[in-house]
């Protein structure tokens, strides 16, 4: 199964400016305007769609972790989301950390009230390792939450923390994904960086459909913000009139393309580069049935199915 359409470049640049699209973050700050909403917004800004933030935790932090953190008043959230509704209503909305089950509940009750295609990247913890959904949300999470999100988009962690088991083969990740989407997503992207190898890989599913989209692993330490960047441009994507995969393969060539220029910045676990629309064919993802396909070809041979 391929994308309809590659991804291309934004729409006439003169009509995008005049009447973007709107999309929401709905996520915590990054001081370093790495992850969270500032780098939602920058993401928004590349991909030429007008963002639009909801704040649902202060977090102080810098490349090497997570120093405080101070989560909004599930009523603030509220009020956030409704100031919007009223006025700048999204075509997208990207969700990313809640923090606590009233924030998950809130969000989750604004949802059913928007018409909006909805991106969920389950925050569970910073890279550096502190804990950002507190356990008691879990259930109103999966309850409440997920059957409003037309795309799930866990790393392989939090998809093991969602599935309650450890996921360490393809076939786990399949799996897991085939779980996670039973549980009410429109959708699950599972993303592979957290396992091991050459390659990156990350697998799809609608149900009824899957494929892997697998990519080269680029070397660097500098991968702050990937999940962040990933899900924002696909809610933009998506927000352009895209199809689903296309918006995938869109997010991924996002994120390789940061990956590949991130500027080296801080002591830690440094931000990706935030840019334009993607173009270059070195960043595209090839697409396979199997995961083991994507491991025989470099994009460009019969087992898989370039773009």
């Amino acid at each position: 199964m391929t994308p309809s359409t590659p991804p291309t470049p934004a729409p006439d640049a003169s009509s995008a400016a005049r009447t973007p699209p709107i999309v929401w973050s709905i996520a915590g700050t990054d001081p370093t305007a790495g992850a969270g909403i500032q780098a939602d917004l920058k993401t928004f800004h590349g991909l030429q769609v007008y963002g639009c933030t909801v704040i649902t935790a202060v977090i102080a932090q810098n490349t090497q972790g997570v120093q405080r953190i101070a989560m909004a008043d599930a009523k603030t959230v509220e009020a956030q989301l409704d100031a919007l509704a009223s006025d700048l209503p999204p075509r997208a909305i990207k969700i990313g950390v809640l923090g606590n089950a009233d924030i998950v509940t809130v969000v989750a009750r604004a949802l059913s009230r928007l018409d909006a295609y909805v991106v969920c990247d389950p925050v569970f913890g910073s890279s550096s390792g502190t804990n950002l959904l507190d356990p008691n949300a879990i259930e109103p999470f999966l309850s409440r939450l997920l059957p409003g999100v037309d795309v799930l988009t866990p790393n392989i962690p939090e998809a093991e923390r969602l599935c309650g088991h450890a996921i360490q083969s393809p076939a786990q990740v399949e799996q897991a994904a085939a779980t996670l989407y039973t549980l009410g997503a429109g959708s699950v992207l599972i993303k592979g960086g957290h396992a091991p190898g050459p390659f990156v890989q990350d697998y799809w599913t609608n149900g009824t459909d899957g494929l892997w989209l697998t990519a080269a692993r680029i070397d660097t330490r500098h991968s702050r913000g990937t999940g962040c960047a990933l899900s924002s441009a696909i809610a933009a994507a998506r927000a352009h009139g895209l199809t689903e995969l296309d918006a995938l393969v869109l997010g991924r060539m996002y994120v390789n393309q940061g990956l590949r220029l991130a500027p080296g910045l801080g002591k830690g676990n440094g931000p990706i580069h935030h840019g334009s629309w993607p173009v270059h064919a070195e960043d595209r993802p090839w697409l396979t049935a199997t995961a083991d396909a994507g491991w025989t070809t470099d994009g460009l041979g019969d087992a898989s199915t370039p773009l």
